[in-house]
């Protein structure tokens, strides 16, 4: 028994020598390509918001999780079936009302994807990436050269699956196609290893490094929002302090020198500060689930860093505004395995799957529970400033005739596996979170998307709030639901 240890541990030790030598020699490429900002370009204060004239009483914002193809599935459903809900007096849908979209890893790919084609995206997406294999030319495979990239800093560099998206979905499209065509507002978010803080792939971020956001490449963004620790290295973007005469935004001092600002704020101030100074000249990009996989902290800081009761709308917008709806398509990983029913494990590749979900879900909990506390105080925030207007500021700012200025609800909700039942979730959260999955779990997972939103309570009071009856809830799914093979085989080792 003794031998037969101690052989195993030389077998490692001659793995673990051999991946050291190799990753002395293993190339990384991940060297940063945004440009510095042109001379003259104007300062963003705010968060990639800019004024419209064309406001709604009816908003719609949505936030996609992390988890691979699963997720861009799960959260493509929601907003199939926010089209087939009609605007109370209008020949649009809520589809049409959807004013903002926030993306973490796999849902990042379809934020980015309907910010480019609007709703054309829902005709093309299945067949342009959930039914591919946007793992095509990625190393995921464990061996010697990999373990060796792994301990280098990552088995995969960041230019296969940017190459990938581009060439099968995006055209190369840069920030500047995102920028010029405003609804939906898209953020892409990943997450500042170093300053363990969410980055924004916005112009307030990017102007805080004094860089071009117009010029980079949207596949290059997703892929950071992607890069799972160790299968990827981190995306880099560069700092060029000095480079332009662009200020910090005034709020950036103004909660570094509170010492009651929030937490969260007081961390992305500070970040926003040592980009600007030159104090982090290269930022780390990894996962954004890591920091927040629902996306939801940008907005968190987006509200918590307005000077006025209304930000970041503008005050047109929050007096126009009625009802704005936060629905979040959570499409995590409950908990899987039997290693908690025996005393050993996890181990291995296990324990580092254990060791991330746990991470990555504890914050997305995190995250959701600041940001409802954010949404319920600014709807308060709304209404005593509505209320407080004079008559030449209602005037002025577009109040119609018989306004109430109490009249103004946000709803925040979650759409999730857990919400259609034990055997349904069940099966669902066995389908993988890779970049590629079988056509008959795509659709498995699409469908689940769609009964969450008609079944959501949070969306189903909304809907009644716009003087709609919603349609009956969907039935709950008879007889048992087969689990996937692979699913069946992890649960058995």
């Amino acid at each position: 028994m003794m031998v037969g240890w101690w052989q195993r541990c030389v077998r490692a030790g001659r793995i673990f020598v051999c991946s050291a030598l190799l990753a002395s020699c293993a190339q990384i490429h991940n060297d940063p390509i945004n440009q510095p900002l042109p001379p003259g370009a104007p300062s963003a204060t705010q968060f990639d918001r800019d004024v419209e004239t064309d406001y709604e009483d009816t908003v719609v914002a949505l936030s996609f999780s992390g988890g691979g193809t699963r997720a861009a599935a799960f959260s493509y459903g929601v907003l199939t079936a926010l089209d087939e809900f009609r605007v109370p007096n209008r020949s649009t849908t809520l589809l049409d009302r959807v004013d903002f979209i926030t993306g973490v890893s796999g849902g990042s790919v379809l934020a980015a994807y309907y910010g480019l084609k609007k709703r054309r995206a829902l005709a093309d997406f299945k067949q342009r990436f959930l039914l591919r294999n946007a793992e095509e030319g990625l190393q995921m495979n464990l061996n010697l050269l990999s373990v060796a990239k792994g301990l280098q800093g990552g088995i995969n560099d960041p230019t296969a699956f940017p190459k990938w998206l581009d060439d099968n979905l995006f055209d190369h499209a840069t920030f500047k196609s995102l920028l010029r065509q405003r609804r939906p507002y898209i953020w892409i978010n990943a997450s500042d290893i170093y300053d363990r803080t969410p980055f924004v792939f916005g112009r307030v971020i990017f102007g805080a490094l004094c860089s071009d956001l117009s010029s980079y490449p949207i596949s290059l963004a997703v892929a950071a929002s992607a890069a799972v620790p160790i299968v990827f290295t981190p995306v880099v973007i560069e700092g060029f302090p000095g480079r332009c005469n662009q200020p910090l935004p005034d709020w950036v001092q103004r909660v570094r020198t509170n010492p009651d600002s929030p937490p969260l704020l007081k961390l992305f101030a500070n970040a926003m500060n040592r980009y600007h100074s030159g104090d982090v000249r290269y930022v780390k990009l990894l996962d954004g689930g890591i920091v927040d996989n629902y996306g939801l902290a940008g907005f968190t800081i987006a509200r918590q860093a307005s000077s006025t009761p209304y930000g970041p709308l503008e005050p047109e917008e929050a007096v126009k505004l009625r009802r704005l709806l936060f629905m979040v398509a959570d499409a995590g990983r409950a908990p899987t395995g039997t290693w908690s029913q025996t005393v050993q494990g996890p181990a291995g590749v296990t324990l580092i799957t254990a060791a991330s979900d746990t991470a990555t879900e504890s914050g997305a909990v995190g995250s959701y529970s600041a940001f409802q506390d954010t949404m319920s105080d600014w709807q308060d925030s709304l209404i005593d400033w509505r209320c407080k207007l004079s008559a030449a500021d209602r005037r002025r700012y577009g109040a119609p005739p018989g306004w109430n200025c109490r009249d103004v609800k946000i709803f925040v909700g979650r759409v999730a596996f857990d919400q259609l039942g034990p055997q349904r979730a069940a099966a669902l959260n066995h389908v993988e979170t890779a970049f590629k999955l079988p056509p008959d779990q795509v659709d498995m997972v699409i469908s689940a998307g769609q009964d969450a939103l008609r079944a959501s309570p949070t969306f189903r009071s909304f809907y009644e709030s716009l003087g709609r009856r919603p349609p009956p809830r969907p039935a709950p799914t008879a007889g048992p639901i087969e689990t996937p093979p692979a699913a069946k085989e992890a649960a058995a080792q």
